[in-house]
């Protein structure tokens, strides 16, 4: 049996205080697709509950970057990078760390119960990058050499198709599923055998421009994903 994790690292867009100085002036960037996954923090609440275990943030992205590895150029925002670096080294304390381990450390202890896990991690996209507009409704992002990911993720998209045929579901989309990101980095802790990783990718446009249909997503998503659990087994090879 698969244990399922969901977690959500651009849930919102909060200042903690002692930083509320950086931002004065700042409003639009933070209500922006640059401050948060807008309406990431509505879906990953509807998916928690087919989860054993869920996490989110709700600390603003242009604080640190949740997502992101310790080498990343884009960690810190244009607001934060140019910090001394003792401030720097104590935001990664008090938001990155704790937030990153106590995911880790949920996962490493369903490993040892001899259990494999599925990790969703629930993030949105801005329907236009730099004046092109992204073709998709629902990314799926994976790594292609992990057999067992790229077979769950035909298996949800399956599901999601049959639930609603004009939803637009790629793969590895806007994204490479192997870019810099946390389950990249689970993926290199853990083997194939022990964890899966996915990055859930919807597009903003939904939550921003058209409510019904985004309530209607939510519920094909959430329906697939109870699905997918029920159906998707893993080779014998796979175990």
């Amino acid at each position: 049996m698969l244990k399922l994790v969901i977690t959500c690292e651009h849930g919102g867009n909060k200042v903690p205080a002692a930083y509320a100085h950086l931002f004065e002036g700042q409003q639009e960037l933070l209500s922006s697709h640059r401050g948060y996954d807008i309406g990431s923090k509505e879906l990953f609440d509807e998916l928690k509950g087919v989860a054993h275990a869920a996490f989110f943030a709700d600390t603003t992205r242009l604080l640190v970057e949740l997502n992101r590895s310790l080498h990343s150029e884009s960690l810190f925002s244009g607001i934060t990078k140019n910090l001394a670096e003792p401030e720097k080294q104590q935001m990664l304390q008090k938001y990155y760390h704790p937030y990153r381990e106590a995911v880790e450390e949920q996962i490493q202890s369903y490993i040892k119960t001899g259990r494999q896990v599925l990790h969703i991690s629930v993030h949105t996209f801005t329907p236009v990058l730099e004046g092109l507009v992204r073709q998709a409704d629902i990314g799926l992002l994976y790594d292609p050499k992990r057999s067992s990911e790229k077979s769950f993720c035909r298996h949800f998209k399956k599901q999601l198709q049959q639930l609603h045929p004009s939803f637009q579901v790629r793969f590895n989309y806007p994204y490479l599923g192997i870019s810099d990101g946390f389950p990249t980095y689970l993926r290199r802790k853990f083997t194939a055998q022990q964890y899966l990783g996915v990055e859930l990718e919807v597009n903003q446009k939904y939550p921003l421009e058209e409510a019904l249909q985004w309530k209607e997503l939510i519920n094909v998503v959430k329906e697939g994903m109870e699905r997918v659990q029920t159906l998707f087994q893993l080779p014998e090879t796979e175990r």
